[in-house]
């Protein structure tokens, strides 16, 4: 019996669907997977790391007519966010199956991953939708920065090596997790 911890990577533009995939897949693999979601070190930032350069920082502009929320990252933020890929490292080296939710702007970021895990097997999935699905969720959510997905739409994507890609738009959060879970043998 193959022992490897198994990592799905979920990367995508905020409000494409990452944490309710994560939370679908939960509900529909043979075996446990925690689920480790970005926001969660983001939460660990000191409030006066919010819109501060050292931290992250929220540059607003228009395009086209429209806002776009740029996210820039200082020292420390860079530090968590460090932090977290071999926090995931630490939990899946110590027998853990994990689902990872992750904006990666910056496809180095996800070789780093592969880096750390190379010990497990691991999927990386990206979450993609057409931006106006995106503004809508976004819209629709009231939690969210309006101008975020239009933002990183573009970034989050770019350069990088998935073994599934996934429309978000088409599919809902339980057929994500249904065709992740049959691609992997979850």
């Amino acid at each position: 019996m193959d022992t490897r911890p198994q990592v799905v990577l979920l990367n995508g533009i905020g409000s494409v669907g990452k944490s309710s995939t994560a939370k679908a897949i939960q509900a529909m693999a043979s075996q446990p997977f925690l689920h480790v979601a970005m926001d969660g070190f983001l939460d660990m930032l000191p409030e006066a790391m919010l819109d501060h350069p050292d931290g992250l920082r929220f540059e607003a502009t228009e395009r086209d007519g429209k806002p776009v929320i740029t996210v820039r990252s200082g020292p420390v933020l860079d530090r968590a966010m460090q932090g977290m890929r071999h926090a995931v490292a630490a939990m899946a080296g110590a027998g853990n199956n994990l689902i990872v939710d992750e904006v990666i702007l910056d496809p180095r970021k996800a070789l780093q991953y592969r880096e750390l895990l190379r010990f497990c097997d691991l999927y990386v999935i990206g979450l993609l939708a057409p931006l106006d699905v995106l503004e809508a969720r976004e819209r629709a959510r009231g939690d969210r920065r309006i101008g975020l997905a239009r933002g990183q739409y573009g970034r989050v994507h770019r350069d990088m090596d998935y073994d599934l890609q996934i429309d978000t738009a088409t599919a809902s959060p339980t057929a994500c997790a249904r065709l992740i879970c049959d691609t992997f043998r979850l």
